[in-house]
C-alpha cells in the first residue's frame, strides 16, 4: 500500500507515523509547498520506525492538473490541511480517482458546489475524519445501535493545555496561527429539529478522570448526525467543546465587543478585520511552545430505552501528549484516526459508495468500528464505553 500525506503541520507527521509502521504499508509520501515543513517534519519521523518507507515531495495544489498527476499514483491520502487548502486536495483527488481521507469538515454550500462541479462516480472523499468530528460521531452511531430508543445525545470533545496558563488558559493543539473562535451562533436539537444558541453559552462543569475540573460550552451539534436512523428522532442533541474553566466567559467578552467579526473596519484610514487582529495579537501568548504538553477529552453520553428501561450509555477518552514519540494528543486522536481509516481504504476495508463525500460514521460500524477501535488501541489511544441504568 502506498499513502499519500498532504500536509505536513502538527497533524501529518503523526498521521504519516500511523501509516509507516504498519508492516503493510510499502511507502509514505509527505506532501507540502513548504520545504522547511518537510524538513520539520523529516526531522521527526527519521529516527522512527519505518522511517526508511517515508519520503518527502514538494507540492503546489495551485497547480490541479500537477497536483492530480502526482496523487495518481496512491492507494489512499489524508489531508492534514487548512481551509481552503484542504478543498484544492479534494479537486485534486477527485480528478486523480484517489480516495481521500480529510481531517476537516468541508462547509456543506462548499460540498454541494463540488458535488455539482466535479462528481464522477467510483469516487470516496471522507470529509472530518479526526476527533470530532469524527470519533466522536462514530462513537455515536455504534452506542445509538445498541439501543432500542435513543432519547438524547451529549458530545463532549476538547483539547487543552496540560498547565493552564494566561491568558486564556488555551494553547493552539491543532495547527495554525488562527484561534478556533466564531461569532456565529451554534446548533443544537431540540424535538428532532435543529435551533441556534449563543457560541460559548450552555456553560456547564465537566469532570475527566485525572485531569480534574473542565467546563463545557455549546459550540455547534453536526446536523448530519440526524442522518443515522438511529438517531434522527432525538429529543435533545448538544455538541460541546472543552476548555479549562473561564474560558467561555472571557471569549464571550470578545465576541460582544465585536472582536470576532471577520468584517472589515476602519482604523486610522486602514481596512482590519477585528478577528485576524486578535489572532495576531493573541498567537505569541497561545503557540504551543516545545516541551509543553496537551490532554484531549472526549465524552460521549446517549439517555434511551433498551429492552423497555430506562438506558444510559457512556463512552469516554482522556488522552495525553506521548512521550515516546513526542506526538502531541491532539495530534494523535485526531490524525491517526484519519490515517487508520485511509489505510482501511487502501486495504479494501472500505470501498466507494453511492455518494462520493460521506461522513466517517455513515461507513464506520460493526466490524469496522471493531477494526478501528482495535487501530487506536495499538497506537495507546483508548476509549472505554459503559452502560448504565
Amino acid at each position: 500500500m502506498r499513502i499519500l500525506v498532504l500536509g505536513s503541520g502538527l497533524m501529518g507527521p503523526a498521521a504519516a507515523y500511523n501509516a509507516m509502521i504498519d508492516p503493510a504499508v510499502t511507502a509514505v509520501t509527505v506532501a507540502d509547498r513548504s520545504r522547511k515543513q518537510l524538513d520539520i517534519c523529516g526531522a521527526i519521523l527519521r529516527d522512527k520506525p519505518g522511517a526508511d518507507k517515508v519520503a518527502f515531495t514538494r507540492l503546489n495544489l495551485n497547480n490541479p492538473e500537477m497536483a492530480a498527476n502526482f496523487m495518481a499514483d496512491f492507494d489512499a491520502a489524508v489531508a492534514a490541511l487548512p481551509r481552503p487548502v484542504n478543498i484544492l486536495a479534494i479537486k485534486a483527488a477527485l480528478q486523480a480517482g484517489l480516495p481521500l481521507v480529510d481531517l476537516a469538515q468541508t462547509p456543506p454550500n462548499v460540498q454541494i458546489q463540488l458535488e455539482e462541479e466535479l462528481i464522477e462516480t467510483g469516487r470516496l472523499i471522507i470529509l472530518g475524519c479526526g476527533v470530532e468530528p469524527g470519533l466522536t460521531e462514530i462513537i455515536a452511531r455504534h452506542l445509538a445501535e445498541k439501543m432500542d430508543r435513543v432519547e438524547e445525545l451529549h458530545i463532549k470533545c476538547g483539547g487543552i493545555p496540560q498547565i493552564s496558563a494566561p491568558p486564556l488558559g488555551y494553547k493552539i493543539v491543532f495547527g495554525g496561527r488562527h484561534m478556533p473562535l466564531s461569532e456565529v451562533e451554534s446548533e443544537i436539537v431540540r424535538d428532532g429539529k435543529i435551533e441556534l444558541v449563543p457560541r460559548y453559552s450552555g456553560v456547564e462543569p465537566v469532570i475527566f478522570s485525572g485531569v480534574g475540573q473542565c467546563e463545557a460550552w455549546h459550540e455547534g451539534f453536526k446536523p448530519w448526525i440526524l442522518d443515522i436512523p438511529a438517531l434522527k428522532d432525538i429529543k435533545l442533541g448538544t455538541q460541546k467543546t472543552v476548555r479549562w474553566p473561564g474560558y467561555a466567559e472571557k471569549i464571550t467578552v470578545l465576541k460582544e465587543l465585536g472582536l470576532l467579526s471577520l468584517d472589515p473596519i476602519q482604523v486610522d484610514g486602514l481596512s482590519v478585520i477585528p478577528k485576524h487582529l486578535v489572532d495576531a495579537v493573541l498567537y505569541p501568548r497561545v503557540k504551543l511552545e516545545v516541551g509543553e504538553r496537551d490532554i484531549t477529552c472526549l465524552r460521549v453520553t446517549l439517555i434511551g430505552e433498551k429492552e423497555g428501561k430506562p438506558c444510559t450509555y457512556q463512552a469516554e477518552m482522556v488522552d495525553k501528549y506521548d512521550e515516546k514519540t513526542g506526538f502531541t494528543s491532539m495530534a494523535r486522536t485526531t490524525a491517526m484516526t484519519g490515517a487508520i481509516v485511509a489505510r482501511m481504504i487502501a486495504k479494501g476495508l472500505l470501498k466507494p459508495q453511492d455518494q462520493v463525500f460521506v461522513n466517517p460514521e455513515k461507513v464506520i460500524s460493526g466490524n469496522l468500528f471493531d477494526h478501528l477501535l482495535t487501530e487506536l488501541k495499538a497506537a495507546n489511544i483508548c476509549i472505554t464505553m459503559t452502560a448504565m441504568a
